[in-house]
């Protein structure tokens, strides 16, 4: 799994890409996701367009990070959920926890 994150707007971004699965990478994502919250960021948007595959311990990852914005204050959403990982939510029931949206722009713009 590969990380970036960008600012959009009053926004932080977090891009996903190749396979979600937990490892090293959890740990990385999960400094970034907590400074950002640190930082007072309060609208977080995960895009999920370039991920392959996501595994138990990646959606795992997903509902942690929702807690952890939830718990400071914020918002979390999900923007270019994959066909692949939209049945993951579905079959999980997390598509009734997660907000998503086709793009990342949309996501941004759904914050009041």
């Amino acid at each position: 799994m590969k990380i970036e994150s960008h600012e959009h707007g009053d926004a932080q971004v977090i891009y996903l890409k190749g396979k979600v699965m937990g490892g090293p990478e959890s740990a990385e994502f999960q400094n970034l996701l907590k400074k950002a919250v640190a930082d007072g960021k309060k609208k977080v948007v995960i895009d999920l367009g370039e991920v392959e595959w996501m595994n138990s311990s990646g959606i795992g990852l997903l509902v942690s990070a929702f807690t952890t914005v939830k718990n400071s204050g914020g918002e979390l959403k999900i923007a270019r959920t994959t066909e692949k990982i939209e049945s993951l939510l579905v079959i999980t029931k997390l598509n009734s926890v997660f907000e998503t949206y086709p793009d990342v722009i949309s996501a941004v713009a759904s914050y009041k």
